[in-house]
Order: structure tokens, then C-alpha cells, then sequence
């Protein structure tokens, strides 16, 4: 159990807390993304201009600034802070907290306790921490990387508010490294020069804490050069920390040709070969957003009409990605990869609204037949619109065959659909709708 400054070492001593504790902003202007909570309008904001403050569930991945935001809500509105584990806590602990929390309230103090990783409490040890919550006893700040929806039970989530923390960005990532490496004493005597900033942004994957390990771990292997610099090199971090590193430049030509070859081998039904590529983006850090959006693309640009569902399940993997967040994500994108590929395959949607553009390319104009407007009042239904337009829910098998062109335009194929999944059937229907566009003879112009 931790108090606010207990993790301080005493005066003169020369152990050194871990590099992440040693820069943990000090005031909230030091932090370093989430502006969508602690920028101008945020939420969170509001809470720290007025200093008073609900009881809070912090979602987000890992690293991303949870304990740092509880630590300068304690420190804003002065609260005593206790800070535990919920993989260590038990009811007994929990209960000794809340005691304590009652003394210091008849002294006019008040408690911040601060439940790190609280999915990881069950029903009964949440269920401690009801009353106390309600009442004001403590103010509960709780962190987890994992949708409180489901782990954290209603009773005590319609207690608290629930803000989602996102990734930082490389950019934040570079930011907290750079200022890290020209405010903090003990790295400036190492006079380090990061050399392989993709690296480290790649081992990072968008952890501030795993980037700030990473960095203090390559400094103390890194050997100075005839300048006395130590040179963080993709060697230098491989060493460190015992691991290779795929070569992948998120923004240059690795970054377009891998995604280039994810794309291709779904287009060419091959889920192993989209595995693959999908693997060494995982393994790199490409952003798994990114991933499921080309997924999207993929589902209407290469499938299409023929498995119509191919476009709701990639739509579900980037909600999934979105909510989850990576590294669990990633088997939300394998099963999204492994249906693309092997889906039946069809650019006939795509290919028609290219070829029915390019026919407004050729044309100055394209009026709208009078039986096609909108008529909604009595001088335009004078006028003729909407006059003799046939519905066609009116007739047998809801159809009746219209001209829906431009008036002065005869009708013309754009849309050819395939011979497989679910666009053999809106071939057959099609053709028995519109005899002779849709013959096998015609092609599409």
C-alpha cells in the first residue's frame, strides 16, 4: 500500500527510482496526450479547474498516463492517497482502508484510493467498496485495460464515471523521450543520442512506460563513442532488451509495400500469405486502426455483392480493434484477414461506380425525368412532378419496369455482376428484370 510520495527515496540516498517514476509529470500541463480528457473543454479538465472530483474508472492500455492522473488528482484537491493492487488486495485490506479513510474524514481530510488493475477485483471485494463510495468516505480512482462493462459490476460502475484513454501516438512517444532525455540528470551525463527512432517507437507500441524501460535499459549497455556519446541503435536496443525488432518503417516504403501485399494476397484468397503480412505489421506496431480500416475497404472494393457479409464483419473487427485495443485486437484482425481471403471474391460494385462516373465525365448534364422529382407541394405537383411515377410495391413481385435514367439518356449496364456467392443470384434476377441489359452478351462500356 502505497501513500503519495512513499515511493520517495530519503534524502541522500543514491538508489535511483526507475526512470518512468523519476519524470511522472508533476503537473497536469507536463502531460503528454489524451487531450480528448485533459484539453480545453475535456471532462477531466473541468475537474481539475474546479478541484473536485468524482470517483473514476480510467480505461486504457497500458502506459498510457492512468497512475499518473490519479497522482495529480491527489495532489489538486489534496487528498490522502492510497494506492494498491488488486491482484495483491483482498476484502481485509480494502476494509482497513475505508476505516482509516473515516478517522482522517472527522479531521477534515480526505481519501483518494487508487485500485490499480481493479477487472482484477471480484464481486464481493467491489462490492466492499460500495458504500464508501456513495457516501464520500473515499474517492475511487480505478485503472484497467479492460472494458469495465464487463469486469467491473453495476453497482459499483454506476458510481464512478468511466473515461477511455487512448494509445499515445509516436509523436507523444518521441515527445516524453526527448523531453525525458534533456530534463533528467542522470541521462544527460550519458549524453545519449537516439539514432533508430523507429525502433524504439516500434518496442514502445504506444507504452510511455515501455519506451522510457527500453531507453534506460539500451543507456546502461550502450557503449560512449570517441565523443562520449551513447548511440541508441537498433544493435543497442536488440541487445538490451533481448529481442529482435522487425525492420519496418511505419511511414517510408516498408510501411506502403507490406500493407500493399496484405491487400493483394486477401484479393488473391490466400489467408496464409495475408497472416503473414498481417503478422509483421502486428509485430512492427503499425497502428491496428489503420489495419482494419483497409479491411473495410477491402470488404466492398474486393467482395462486394458476392458475400454481402463480408463488409458487416469488417466493420465488427474495427469496432472490436477500436474497443479492445491491441495486443488482444490482433486475433480480432486474424479472423477478420482469414474470412476476407477466403470470401468469394467481386469488384463489380466497385468497377460500376467507376463506369458510372465516367459516363457523367462525357455528359454537361443529366436531368431528372419529371416522374423521378419529389413533389412536395401543390405548384410542384402542378408543374408535373412526381406525375405518373409508378410504385413499385403496387405491382406482382414488387416491380414494374420504369425508366429510371436521365431523361435524356437510354439506359446503359454499369454494374456487371459475378457468377459467384450471392451476385450469381442478383445476375439471374437482374436479367429476368431488365431483358437484354443484362444479357450475357452485353458488356459493360
Amino acid at each position: 500500500m502505497d501513500t503519495l510520495f512513499s515511493a520517495d527515496e530519503p534524502a541522500g540516498s543514491s538508489i535511483l527510482p526507475p526512470l518512468a517514476d523519476r519524470i511522472r509529470p508533476s503537473s497536469l500541463g507536463d502531460v503528454v496526450g489524451q487531450e480528448h480528457l485533459l484539453g480545453e473543454g475535456g471532462p477531466l479538465r473541468s475537474f481539475f479547474d474546479s478541484g473536485i472530483f468524482p470517483s473514476i474508472i480510467l480505461w486504457g492500455p497500458p502506459g498510457v498516463g492512468k497512475t499518473t492522473i490519479a497522482l495529480l488528482i491527489a495532489r489538486r484537491a489534496g487528498y490522502h492517497f492510497v494506492r494498491i493492487s488488486a491482484v495483491e488486495a483482498g476484502v481485509k485490506e480494502v476494509r482497513s482502508i475505508i476505516e482509516e479513510a473515516k478517522r482522517l474524514q472527522q479531521r477534515s481530510k480526505r481519501t483518494l484510493l487508487f485500485i490499480d488493475e481493479i477487472h482484477r477485483f471480484n464481486k464481493s471485494q467491489q462490492d466492499a467498496l460500495l458504500h464508501a463510495v456513495e457516501t464520500g468516505i473515499i474517492t475511487l480512482i480505478g485503472a484497467t485495460t479492460e472494458n469495465p462493462s464487463f469486469e467491473v459490476n453495476a453497482a459499483l460502475l454506476s458510481r464512478c464515471r468511466v473515461y477511455h484513454l487512448q494509445s499515445l501516438s509516436d509523436e507523444h512517444i518521441r515527445a516524453i523521450i526527448e523531453h525525458t532525455m534533456s530534463t533528467d540528470d542522470a541521462l544527460q551525463k550519458q549524453h545519449l543520442v537516439v539514432a533508430d527512432w523507429d525502433v524504439l517507437l516500434t518496442i514502445a507500441g504506444g507504452d510511455a512506460r515501455t519506451a522510457l524501460n527500453a531507453l534506460e535499459l539500451a543507456a546502461s549497455t550502450a557503449l560512449p563513442d570517441p565523443q562520449g556519446r551513447r548511440i541508441i541503435t537498433r544493435d543497442v536496443l536488440e541487445r538490451a532488451l533481448q529481442q529482435k525488432t522487425v525492420q519496418y518503417d511505419k511511414k517510408g516504403e516498408s510501411h506502403y509495400d507490406t500493407i500493399s501485399a496484405f491487400i493483394k494476397s486477401m484479393r488473391g484468397s490466400d489467408p496464409d500469405a495475408a497472416l503473414l503480412w498481417l503478422a509483421k505489421m502486428v509485430e512492427a506496431g503499425e497502428d491496428a486502426r489503420f489495419i482494419a480500416r483497409r479491411m473495410v475497404i477491402f470488404a466492398s472494393e474486393d467482395i462486394g455483392n458476392a458475400d454481402p457479409f463480408a463488409l458487416a464483419l469488417a466493420v465488427s473487427v474495427f469496432q472490436a480493434v477500436d474497443m479492445i485495443g491491441m495486443p488482444e485486437a490482433g486475433i480480432n484482425l486474424a479472423q477478420g484477414v482469414t474470412y476476407l481471403a477466403s470470401a468469394p471474391k467481386s469488384n463489380a460494385s466497385y468497377v460500376g461506380l467507376n463506369n458510372a462516373r465516367a459516363e457523367f465525365g462525357k455528359r454537361s448534364s443529366a436531368v431528372v425525368p419529371l416522374h423521378l422529382r419529389n413533389a412536395p407541394t401543390k405548384l410542384m405537383k402542378k408543374e408535373g412532378y412526381g406525375a405518373e411515377y409508378k410504385y413499385p410495391h403496387d405491382f406482382d413481385q414488387h416491380f414494374v419496369r420504369e425508366h429510371y435514367f436521365p431523361e435524356d439518356m437510354a439506359p446503359k449496364k454499369f454494374y456487371n455482376p459475378g457468377n459467384f456467392g450471392r451476385e450469381k443470384s442478383f445476375q439471374e434476377r437482374l436479367r429476368v428484370l431488365w431483358p437484354g441489359r443484362y444479357d450475357d452478351s452485353e458488356p459493360v462500356q
